[in-house]
């Protein structure tokens, strides 16, 4: 199962606990990508020294076709797992990268977009409080919000089965519903 999705939509911590119900690993891109961002020339070094010469928004948008190389690789590194990953994973200003990722992604039956809610606005209020939360920013960086982009960007949704909304419903129930989608998903025959 691939969770995808905005920053602070419940990756990671519904991750674990699918994993775990699966009897799966867990992976985070996030703790991997750079071994694979690697492979086309980046490292976290690289990320921080173009954030200061050009700005974050500049920098994330040069980056993209590392993250795009790092789902491409991922994926099929990564079968009989449970993956997360990280909201700029799956989306991109160009298209090119977006389409890549979809190649990456188009074999994997049961790849889940979580969301709050399905009003985006909404999503984006969740989403910010939870990130002011548990990391003590809000993701407006430099003018720029990165939340209220990652909500709008159609390519999550695009490459996933389905999408599971989360506001209201605790961690453990949410993962439930994720281990009976991806039953269902599993017992569907292909189109």
């Amino acid at each position: 199962m691939i969770l995808v999705g905005p920053l602070a939509a419940g990756k990671s911590t519904l991750g674990a606990l699918v994993a775990q119900r699966l009897g799966h690993a867990f992976v985070d891109i996030d703790d991997i990508a750079w071994t694979y961002c690697a492979e086309v020339g980046w490292d976290l070094d690289r990320l921080l020294e173009r954030d200061e010469a050009v700005g974050w928004v500049a920098a994330e948008r040069e980056w993209e076709p590392a993250r795009a190389h790092a789902v491409e690789r991922a994926v099929p590194d990564h079968p009989e797992t449970v993956l997360a990953f990280g909201a700029g994973y799956t989306s991109f200003t160009r298209p090119e990268y977006a389409d890549q990722v979809r190649r990456a992604l188009a074999p994997v039956p049961d790849v889940v977009h979580l969301l709050p809610s399905p009003d985006p606005v909404r999503s984006v209020a969740v989403l910010r409080e939870r990130a002011i939360a548990s990391r003590g920013k809000d993701w407006i960086i430099e003018g720029h919000d990165w939340i209220a982009e990652w909500v709008a960007d159609p390519l999550a949704a695009e490459v996933a089965a389905a999408t599971v909304y989360t506001d209201g419903i605790s961690p453990d129930e949410s993962a439930d519903q994720l281990v009976e989608l991806r039953e269902r998903l599993y017992a569907e025959p292909a189109a």
